[in-house]
């Protein structure tokens, strides 16, 4: 089932937007792109905020918009989280929850509220007033808020973007556990890999107003021609199986299509799907299985593609075997090395280093 089609051509002076996407009906879609690729503006059609001349929007299968009709923003079922938490000043926590449930009718209730504040630690601080909460609790009642309106879509545009990086690393696990708990679509704009990586189901790409790419995470992060990430936070997503767990030395070992690593000790259950990422710059290569080495993780490559990456850098993608990786190295290494699309390598992978 399709949640959300949206076509939308909507023009400012110097930019245009011109999209035409059908995202999923369950889980986190993720609009992710460069400053002023027209994130925040598509954000704002699919609310109603701004109205395209030409634009159509559904959402569950309720026409939104069309080229005869317009639903206004109060009217659509959406909760809406900012960058900053707006929260009314003068309302404890509670009162601010209350607003946004006194918006739903009993009967038209399908989010439990209680469920909801249990899932984003906010009950010790249902009597306190937004000053006497730091950045990430701001940020987790506002969450709550717009959950208490039961929304058939809930839109988020860069929560964590005013939050310091502590504060980023508190609100982020409380978003995966929405994640896996809420049938609710999400769409989710993002300028930090790091929190596509952890958060998205599905991504699109966007460039200068139009969509320049869609796909899984896994599958867009592994693509060198894409350049989701810049420098060091270039990487790759794997989608894995937790194998088991060594204690004695405090590791996870992890499967996937075409390999297994170890990895540091993970709270997850032999069987749960986990998500790990790999740095590009953390992936050295050589032609034959080393031994007499620190790295823990090697596995046998074969070379997909080379790009440069800079002056003195390549990116090399790799094929494991059903899973692609990336691996940046210098331009020197790949003379000397030979490596060529087709040839055979092993990667080598620290296990400190995986995320």
């Amino acid at each position: 089932m399709t949640a959300l089609v949206a076509r939308f051509r909507h023009c400012y002076p110097g930019f245009g937007l011109d999209v035409d996407v059908r995202l999923p009906a369950r889980g986190v879609t993720a609009l992710f792109g460069p400053s002023g690729s027209g994130k925040t503006t598509l954000l704002r059609l699919i609310a109603g905020l701004e109205k395209a001349a030409d634009g159509y929007l559904t959402v569950g299968g309720a026409v939104w918009q069309d080229a005869n009709h317009f639903v206004a923003t109060h009217v659509r079922p959406l909760g809406y989280v900012f960058q900053d938490a707006r929260l009314f000043p003068h309302l404890d926590v509670q009162r601010n929850l209350e607003y946004g449930l006194r918006r739903v009718p009993p009967a038209s209730r399908r989010v439990s509220l209680d469920g909801v504040i249990d899932l984003l630690g906010i009950g010790p601080l249902m009597h306190r007033k937004p000053d006497r909460l730091s950045g990430g609790e701001r940020q987790r009642v506002a969450i709550a808020r717009a959950l208490a309106v039961s929304p058939s879509l809930l839109l988020m545009d860069e929560p964590l973007a005013a939050l310091d990086q502590a504060r980023k690393q508190e609100v982020l696990p409380y978003l995966e556990r929405l994640h896996d708990a809420l049938e609710i679509p999400v769409v989710y704009v993002s300028h930090s890999i790091d929190e596509v990586a952890r958060l998205a189901d599905h991504l699109l790409v966007l460039d200068a107003g139009r969509v320049s790419a869609q796909g899984t995470p896994a599958e867009l992060m592994a693509r060198d021609d894409l350049h989701l990430a810049r420098g060091d936070e270039i990487g790759s997503l794997i989608e894995a199986t937790v194998a088991g767990h060594d204690d004695a030395y405090q590791l996870t070992d992890v499967v996937f299509p075409g390999g297994r690593v170890s990895l540091p000790r993970q709270a997850a259950a032999v069987g749960e799907r986990v998500r790990i990422r790999i740095m590009a710059r953390d992936v050295s290569l050589t032609l034959a299985a080393q031994t007499g080495t620190s790295i823990i993780n090697i596995l046998p490559a074969r070379v997909a593609r080379i790009a440069e990456a800079g002056p003195s850098q390549s990116l090399v993608a790799l094929d494991l075997g059903g899973t692609a990786i990336l691996a940046r190295v210098t331009r020197k290494s790949v003379d000397a090395l030979g490596l060529n699309p087709g040839l055979a390598v092993h990667a080598q992978i620290k296990g400190v280093a995986i995320l």
